[in-house]
């Protein structure tokens, strides 16, 4: 059972970060570090999100830029790659090499349309690597920890705010990641706890708008923190060839932001990207093993909406997810596949003064992935 239907809870939970909270794409989990012996992983996913609104109020009250205005679908589909290496150095000490993409954004609102926000592009990149260790006693408890050099980039152009526009070339950044773990293997038992650090980015934006500001706000440095987290993640045999698998996973969203100057004194302090609250984001699921190859998952996610007025760069709150999954192994080879569907949170977004702008409702994302593992 362990060998077949562990995996499954690695590409559940992963799968649903498809429009997780702020603007993660990745679960940032450490699970390759318990895969047996040497192991070598590669992913890939496709995300489709269908985000829309409509412009708050009526033609007749007119208390918003454009009432009534339909917005047309602002998020782009948008791919993920990932991968990992697990080497196993002694009987108690084992090291992993982990690259992926934790953070990004892809907004492009149809600039055919009548809504006030229609043009506005955004883009932001990361791509980490992150280098672990792993030393586990002989009571079966382990602690791990290493170093993630993350590089970040940002582009964007908002027309309704003055004509901004701004960009930030590719930064590195270093942050660092410490858990400890708990396995019982003849129950398939595995409980993990995962910090991973905030990562400093210091950039130097260009920007220009079509006002007139002083030439001292161009220019001027920012610092950006991606954000800390905290991952549990578990999983036990309940029954013959049955897992159950879930996570816990708290992120500081409260304390990022994206607030170029020129920016922030055209909106008087706004920031391009900014959310009030951190997230925890809920994820339950049960695998079931049907043959000596193949075995199944369902999972479901929750993530609580936070309140209150959404960026119009990121105008969705909370979500709930269904994630299907299956394992292929034969041999050393594993090819596990998972697909989600995920139903984003209702929201509004402001342009300030504690008035709505746009209604944003019944939206979703599809996420689809492989990830084909090796065992040497």
């Amino acid at each position: 059972m362990k060998k077949i239907v562990t995996t499954l809870g690695a590409i559940a939970v992963s799968a649903t970060t498809a429009h997780a909270g702020g603007i993660e794409r990745s679960s940032q989990s450490a699970a390759i570090l318990f895969e047996k012996g040497n192991f070598v992983e590669f992913s890939l996913g496709r995300v489709s999100p269908s985000v829309s609104g409509v412009g708050a109020g009526t033609a007749r009250s007119a208390v918003t830029p454009t009432p009534g205005q339909a917005s047309g679908d602002m998020a782009a589909n948008y791919n993920q790659i990932g991968g990992g290496l697990k080497y196993q150095i002694n009987d108690n000490l084992s090291a992993a090499l982990i690259v992926d993409q934790p953070f990004g954004a892809d907004v492009n609102y149809p600039a055919g349309t009548t809504y006030f926000a229609r043009g506005s592009t955004a883009k932001i990149r990361t791509m980490a690597m992150t280098g672990l260790l792993k030393y586990t006693t002989s009571t079966n408890v382990s602690v791990y920890g290493g170093l993630k050099y993350q590089t970040m980039s940002a582009v964007a152009s908002v027309p309704f705010v003055r004509g901004y526009t701004g960009s930030a070339t590719k930064d590195g950044g270093l942050g660092y990641v410490v858990g400890v773990a708990y396995e019982k293997p003849e129950i398939a038992l595995r409980v993990a706890l995962t910090y991973s650090s905030k990562v400093k980015h210091n950039f130097t934006p260009v920007e220009t708008t079509t006002v007139a500001l002083p030439a001292a706000l161009f220019g001027m440095p920012i610092t950006v923190e991606t954000p800390q987290s905290v991952n549990l993640e578990f999983q036990s045999g309940v029954a013959k060839d049955t897992l159950v698998f879930g996570s816990i996973r708290w992120v500081d969203w409260s304390n990022f932001q994206i607030a170029p100057k020129v920016y922030s004194t055209l909106t008087t302090g706004g920031a391009l990207v900014s959310y009030a609250k951190d997230t925890v984001t809920f994820n339950l699921g049960v695998g079931r093993k049907l043959n000596a190859n193949w075995a199944v998952s369902a999972s479901v996610g929750y993530e609580k909406p936070s309140g209150g007025f959404s960026a119009n760069l990121g105008p969705t709150d909370g979500k709930k997810s269904l994630t299907l999954g299956a394992v292929y192994t034969r041999d050393n080879m594993k090819i596990t596949s998972g697909v989600s569907y995920v139903k984003l949170g209702n929201t509004q977004t402001t342009l300030g003064a504690g008035v709505p702008a746009s209604n944003f409702a019944g939206n979703k994302a599809v996420g689809v992935g492989i990830k084909v593992g090796y065992s040497f």
